[in-house]
Order: C-alpha cells, then structure tokens, then sequence
C-alpha cells in the first residue's frame, strides 16, 4: 500500500472539513414556558451533536462470552447558554422546570406531551447551509445550573447549561 501525501489527504477532506463553531441549535418550548426560540438560539453558546450507544447483551456459553445487540440508550443533551441581562432564556427554563414540578407544592403537568418538547442542532457549512440535521424527540430539562458569582473575572459574561432528556433522536440519514 503506498503511502499517501499531504495532497491525497487535502483531496479525501470535503468542504475542508466540518467546523465546530458552525451550528444552530432550536430549542422549542411548550407553550406554558412563554421561551423565545430565536433569542434562545442566538444566546445557545455551546451545543453537542448526539452520541450514539447501543449496550450490549453477554450471553454466556461453553466458558465464553457472546455479546449480542442490546438496545439503544440516548445520553442527555447540555446546551451552554449565555445569560443576558433579562434573564429571558433562564426564565424560560425555569418556568418549564417549574410547570413539570412546582417549587411550591410538588404538583406538575402529568401528560408528557404538555411538558416535552422536540429540539433541533444543525451542524452548518462555511456559506451557512446546512450539512446535517438531529432532531431531538420528546425532550424536557432536568436540570438547570447554577450560575457562578464570583468578583474575579470583570470582563466575563455569565452561561449555565441546561440537561435535557431525550426520548430519542432522528438525523436527516437516519430517520
């Protein structure tokens, strides 16, 4: 096999390669939650494209072990969003946490699709169109972080990240 070169390499990476940098996350919200999907997606500094895990099964036999299929596992998705001075995203957070299980006295919404709500990542190309697109099916949040106080770093801008948890996800390849 001979040895390939830089130019061989450069020819086989398409676009120059995906960036990380170019994404577009669209976060939906129920209704109660009163979110702005627009200012969400704008304010949504850090997002993951999904993992994919499918656990195994070990079957013993004759001193061996044989791994077979198991099922399918969808990881949590943690979004990192910047918080403006309105704290309209975080509000939005909270009032959705909040309608699933109340603060006050421990009653929420009972019916999943009052409180789930699908979200979108699109890893994007250098011109802006879309390469690849994971929709996230049946999500709610489950936890949302604290935002850290501290007089250290004046020129810094506060973000906390939210723990989604997915029922399970499509790629324009795979659904």
């Amino acid at each position: 096999m001979a040895i390939l070169g830089v130019d061989d390499f450069k020819a086989k990476l398409k676009g120059g390669g995906a960036r990380p940098n170019l994404f577009k996350a669209t976060i939906n919200f129920p209704g109660y939650a009163n979110g702005n999907v627009e200012l969400t997606s704008f304010m949504c500094r850090a997002a993951q494209l999904p993992a994919s895990v499918m656990s195994e099964i070990i079957v013993p036999f004759r001193g061996r072990e044989l791994k077979i299929a198991g099922d399918r596992t969808f990881e949590i998705w943690s979004p990192t969003i910047i918080n403006d001075t309105d704290f309209a995203v975080r509000d939005a957070m909270e009032r959705w946490m909040n309608g699933i299980n109340a603060h006050s006295d421990n009653s929420g919404l009972t019916n999943p699709v009052s409180y789930q709500a699908d979200l979108i990542v699109e890893q994007l190309d250098r011109d802006g169109s879309t390469l690849k697109t994971y929709n996230f099916r049946g999500c709610f949040p489950t936890n949302v972080s604290p935002i850290d106080l501290s007089y250290d770093p004046a020129a810094a801008i506060e973000e906390f990240t939210v723990d989604f948890q997915v029922q399970y996800w499509e790629s324009n390849t795979t659904s």
